[in-house]
């Protein structure tokens, strides 16, 4: 990742854009709400001050290159809905992470599958990645969905990698290699297919 504002990132109905301060009671919204923490990797927050912090450390790490942060926000009045992220980059194997969540409210109507393809033509168009894997909990059935949908493939089960509010979880690992993605890109431009607005859209676990 480089040292640089996020470049803004545009889809029909939503883009991808930097967090702003601005947002951060829409942060709070989101990683407060027990429904979208659910098979998070850590317990929702409990006061609007750790979103604050949160932004703040996010902000920090965009800024410095750590990882890519976007706010999951519409187009029509700009709202942040949900956000979505890149990390882990590993530049020598050409590999990273996605995570992302949905406010509740924004779930069933496939945003989620915009928000998403906009990060991976970004990752592997312009970042030149090679893999991009996804974690999320098994019973996130919504989850898996949506990168099953994507074109990801479940690889494997750790057990009990996730120790959250005094419940343990496990991770299914998912990845979706360039020329898998190249192929569905082509073939669903072929067909045309329109979004599924069944498809419920909830979180794949990232810090």
């Amino acid at each position: 990742m480089t040292n640089a504002e996020l470049p803004l990132l545009g889809g029909a109905r939503v883009q991808l854009r930097m967090l702003r301060a601005a947002d951060v009671p829409q942060l709070y919204a989101q990683f407060s709400d027990p429904k979208v923490m659910r098979y998070w990797s850590r317990p929702p927050l409990m006061r609007i001050e750790e979103a604050q912090t949160l932004f703040e450390e996010l902000d920090r790490g965009v800024r410095a290159g750590e990882f890519a942060q976007w706010a999951i926000a519409r187009h029509n009045d700009d709202l942040m809905i949900g956000s979505c992220a890149l990390f882990a980059h590993q530049k020598a194997h050409r590999r990273a992470e996605i995570g992302y969540a949905l406010a509740h409210a924004y779930w069933g109507h496939g945003y989620a599958v915009e928000a998403l393809r906009l990060a991976l033509d970004y990752a592997f168009s312009v970042l030149d990645l090679h893999r991009l894997e996804g974690d999320s909990d098994p019973r996130n059935a919504a989850s898996i969905r949506l990168l099953e949908r994507l074109g990801f493939v479940r690889e494997g089960l750790l057990r009990e990698r996730w120790h959250v509010g005094g419940e343990i979880q496990d991770s299914a690992i998912y990845a979706l290699l360039a020329r898998d993605y190249a192929a569905a890109s082509i073939s669903s431009a072929a067909n045309s297919s329109t979004v599924n607005s069944s498809t419920a859209a909830e979180s794949a676990r990232h810090a």
